[in-house]
């Protein structure tokens, strides 16, 4: 997850208020100096600054993201009915995972925690896992679908998943200030058992 960073603060450089922010305080500075440094300055400190702020912010997505299983993966995903985890191996370590627990909803399985190292990727190793946890799916007992949350940033996953037949079903923004400030959207994906 930690790679999309770069990706997040360019999504959020290209929001309109972030454009229109930047774009007056560098038209004052220029106006109020009557000199092109330090406006040039000012806005090459304040996107250090931004690049910081978000850093920190989607690290601290990232920690609360996975700190609510990976830091106990057994109990998460292997002692309770309805739950596996998958791990794909290559070359002597982890070079991918997936998970898939019961979703609250009877009858629904979330899938969650697909990702293949990125020097791994086009492999066809995160199709296998995503077939896997549909096999898996499909052999539990009342289970009329599998769903999963995506963020924008992810489009070579959003691309898997279709290609796995999973639907779109909504998109929404992240229900936090951060979340509407940087317009970070969520997709929901279900693929339907038959």
């Amino acid at each position: 997850m930690s790679e999309y960073a770069p990706a997040l603060c360019l999504h959020v450089l290209r929001q309109p208020w972030v454009l229109l922010v930047l774009g007056c305080t560098f038209c004052l500075l220029l106006a109020s100096a009557r000199s092109l440094l330090l406006p040039v300055l000012a806005l090459t400190l304040l996107l250090a600054l931004g690049r910081q702020v978000l850093g920190c912010a989607w690290r601290a997505y990232i920690e609360r993201c996975l700190g609510d299983d990976l830091s106990d993966i057994r109990s998460a995903y292997m002692d309770g009915p309805g739950a596996r985890f998958w791990v794909a191996e290559a070359d002597g370590r982890v070079v991918g995972t997936a998970g898939v627990r019961p979703a609250g909803e009877a009858g629904l399985l979330v899938l969650k925690r697909m990702a293949v190292r990125k020097d791994y990727r086009g492999r066809g190793i995160a199709a296998a896992l995503g077939r896997a946890a549909l096999g898996f799916a499909r052999q539990q007992r009342g289970c009329r679908a599998v769903v999963l949350n995506t963020v924008m940033l992810q489009h070579e996953a959003c691309a898997l998943y279709e290609r796995l037949g999973f639907r779109r079903q909504r998109r929404y923004v992240l229900p936090t200030a951060y979340g509407r400030l940087a317009n970070c959207t969520v997709t929901v994906y279900r693929y339907e058992l038959p």
